[in-house]
């Protein structure tokens, strides 16, 4: 996605959360409108993080995805466990990859955060495509969940 239209969907989303701190309502907006942005998105989901180092689905857009994933699996995993972005250009060259989908061919995860720094979730993004995404999908996606994440209960 280009950073014109990265900007128009960060706006969008922006104006349809305005005031909204509820962290699931958030969550099913960002990834309505992410999905129906960009045909690269194959998948677009949340997993929270509940606690005991386990992750669970939360709003997603797509495919149905894995209902469960602890801390020590998976993309995301890694990134709930390092609180790094996980680019991953082909996903069977990831050790301990979770096909939740075989499609899957690249996968972009970030960390989500409130205020305070807690981990509240993970953002998923899959992709039928190798190597779909790039650092400006990063640095957007990042931004966005930076800023709309923060007031989030």
């Amino acid at each position: 996605m280009s950073k014109d239209r990265y900007r128009e969907v960060v706006q969008r989303i922006t104006a349809l959360a305005e005031g909204e701190t509820d962290a699931i309502a958030l969550m099913a907006t960002t990834v309505c409108e992410l999905y129906q942005e960009d045909e690269r998105f194959d998948w677009v989901g949340f997993y929270r993080n509940i606690g005991n180092d386990t992750l669970k689905i939360g709003p997603y857009q797509g495919g149905h995805g894995c209902l469960t994933i602890p801390f020590s699996r998976g993309v995301c995993g890694a990134c709930a466990t390092t609180g790094e972005v996980q680019l991953v250009p082909d996903v069977d060259a990831f050790p301990d990859h979770i096909a939740c989908a075989s499609s899957t061919r690249s996968e972009l995860v970030l960390p989500v955060r409130d205020a305070k720094g807690k981990l509240l979730a993970v953002l998923d993004i899959d992709s039928d495509q190798p190597d779909a995404f790039d650092q400006e999908d990063v640095t957007a996606l990042e931004s966005l969940m930076r800023d709309l994440f923060a007031k989030a209960q």
